[in-house]
This record gives structure tokens, C-alpha cells and sequence, in this order.
């Protein structure tokens, strides 16, 4: 099945309104996007607005990041290689393992070349505030990723205070990764919000690359990477976070968040999913995936927790962000 976007008077596509933001029964706003899964059969089942186009998946992409990682020689396992591939929130265990994984390389704090922030959780960062922490590169939540970026480039003697580059060698093995996994060609590269390239495929192409991690033969790098993550889901997100119960109350699931409001899953019979909200709201992240995993036929407690996002007035619930699809 699918339902287009359509096309407004200036030649844009417009896609459909996937969520509305209800208040005290009065519609109050729309968030508009675009959601695509796949069967287990690897054919398209349902392509809602524009899954054609080029999106920017930002942390969706962390899988195949990771991948790379490996594929360049960097053996991570377990819970280092689930960090690797995280969005994690700043909790003591992420920034822990993260030193750790800087010494055991040799490397330091002051050679990351994500920005110093805060943890990304609101209560781990309340905590550490009153703990009298600081900004710092190790609680920014891709500080695993840029770790194991570093740990990669001094594996094999390439430049380190470049590997950020596009053209750095780990890049382009990165690059290769991902149109391999998405089977289709970057169709551009820009800035993450960590500072690493970013690259563009559709909402199709992030779908099958998330299908392909999850369907690769044992022992290769993207089953590592999605068996690392399936095993230790606490160090891909965190203790609060809608990753984390999913790849535990889903079996086989492979979750991943990235900004802007985009999400990918796949299970492991070949099912996956795609989504994007095009204003990059997250309150309407979640009912838009608790309705296409639905769709997709995920019956899990889960799914109901996650697509729930109640709308507050005065410290009491009066209304809620609805999937509309």
C-alpha cells in the first residue's frame, strides 16, 4: 500500500499528516511525515509520503558507523561495541566505559573531537549538575561512536586529528558501509551535530540497511554490531530511553533513534522501518512508530508504551499526540 506525498501549488511534495497534537479535545497542531516498511519478503508493504527522497538519518546511521569500525580492524565486542553504535544518555556507566575504552587505546578525552555537552537523559543530567559536573566531550552522547572512530584510525596509523574528514580513510570505509547496507549511493554528506559526516539515503534505503544488519551471517561485522546492540541495549541508549525497551521487550529487535525525530527497526525475520517527521518533533516520534509497528504487526506491551505521549495542563493530563495513519 502506499499513499504519496501530494504535491503542493509550488511543485513540493507536502507529505501526509502522520500525528496531531489534541488539547482538551481541540486539535491544536499537525506534524506531517513519511514512513515505509518493509515485509519479511524484503518488498516494500507500505510507503506513506516521500520514502524516496534523500533524509539525513543522523544517529539512525550509528549501526553501520560501527560496522565500519570493524570492518577497518577495531575487534570490539559486547558492550564497547553496542557504545560504539550509541546515542547513549551521559549515565555514570556510559562515560565510565568510555574512559576505560580511551585508555585501553591510549588515547584521551582531549583528542575527541565531539563537543563537550551534558548528559543527554534530563534526570542524569540533573544529577550530574548537582554533582558539580561540567560540559565535557565524555557525556556528550556520542562520545562511543567518536571513541571508536579514534581507536580505529591509530589501529591503523591513519591520521588522527583528521578523522572527521569526508575523505579521511575511516570515512570512506563508512561511506561504503552504508550505501552497501542501504543499497543505494549517498546522495550527500553533511555535518552531524557530533561533528561527524552525515550521510543522506532515503527512508527506503535506511529501512534495508537496518534489514541487513539483522539478517547478515554470523560472524560478519553488521551482525556483530546488531547482536552487540540487541545484547546490551542499555549502553545503545539508556535506562530511560524508548531504544532500550524496545530491543528488550521486542524480541530480535534492532532500534535506533537519531535526531529530527527519524527511527529505524528491523526484527529478525526481515521485517523493518523507517520514519521520519518532517518538523523533527520528537513528541510525535513515538505514537508515529506506535502505529507503524502496529501496522507492521508488533503486538508488544511495548508498543503501546512507546506510542504513548500524553499532553499536560496545569500537572494533569488533558489530551495527547495521536497517530493519524
Amino acid at each position: 500500500m502506499t499513499q504519496p506525498a501530494v504535491t503542493a501549488d509550488a511543485g513540493t511534495p507536502v507529505n501526509p499528516v502522520l500525528a496531531e497534537v489534541v488539547r482538551s479535545g481541540f486539535v491544536e497542531g499537525r506534524h506531517r511525515g513519511s514512513v515505509v516498511l518493509i515485509g519479511a519478503d524484503g518488498q516494500v508493504k507500505l510507503a506513506i509520503g516521500d520514502t524516496a527522497s534523500p533524509v539525513f538519518p543522523r544517529s539512525s546511521n550509528k549501526p553501520m558507523q560501527a560496522a565500519a569500525v570493524l570492518r577497518a580492524g577495531l575487534d570490539l565486542r559486547a558492550e564497547r561495541l553496542a557504545l560504539a553504535a550509541a546515542s547513549h544518555s551521559g549515565e555514570a556507566f556510559h562515560r565510565d566505559l568510555v574512559r576505560t575504552m580511551l585508555a585501553e587505546y591510549g588515547l584521551t578525552a582531549e583528542q575527541l573531537q565531539c563537543p563537550p555537552d551534558l548528559p543527554l537523559d534530563q534526570e542524569e543530567q540533573e544529577a550530574y549538575l548537582a554533582a558539580g559536573g561540567r560540559r565535557d566531550r565524555v557525556a556528550m552522547n556520542c562520545s562511543g561512536k567518536h571513541t571508536a572512530m579514534l581507536a580505529a584510525a591509530a589501529l591503523r596509523d591513519w591520521p588522527l586529528e583528521s578523522y572527521l574528514d569526508p575523505e579521511h580513510p575511516l570515512q570512506r570505509v563508512i561511506r561504503t558501509v552504508v550505501e552497501e547496507a542501504a543499497g543505494e549511493p549517498v546522495a550527500a554528506v553533511g555535518v552531524d551535530g557530533c561533528g561527524a559526516p552525515l550521510m543522506a539515503v532515503s527512508l527506503t534505503g535506511l529501512a534495508r540497511a537496518f534489514r541487513s544488519f539483522v539478517r547478515a551471517a554470523p560472524g560478519t561485522p553488521e551482525r556483530r554490531v546488531a547482536d552487540a546492540m540487541r545484547a546490551h541495549p542499555e549502553y545503545v541508549a539508556g535506562t530511560r530511553r524508548h531504544d532500550t525497551w524496545l530491543m528488550k521487550d521486542i524480541p530480535g529487535a534492532l532500534a535506533k533513534v537519531g535526531a529530527e525525530a527519524v527511527q529505524a527497526l528491523a526484527l529478525p525475520d526481515g521485517r523493518a522501518l523507517a520514519l521520519k517527521v518532517d518538523d523533527g518533533a520528537p513528541r510525535a516520534l513515538g505514537p508515529v512508530l506506535g502505529r507503524a509497528l502496529r501496522l507492521a504487526g508488533v503486538a508488544a506491551p511495548v508498543v503501546d508504551r512507546v506510542g504513548r505521549a500524553p499532553l499536560l495542563g496545569g500537572g494533569r493530563e488533558v489530551g495527547e499526540v495521536r497517530a493519524v495513519f
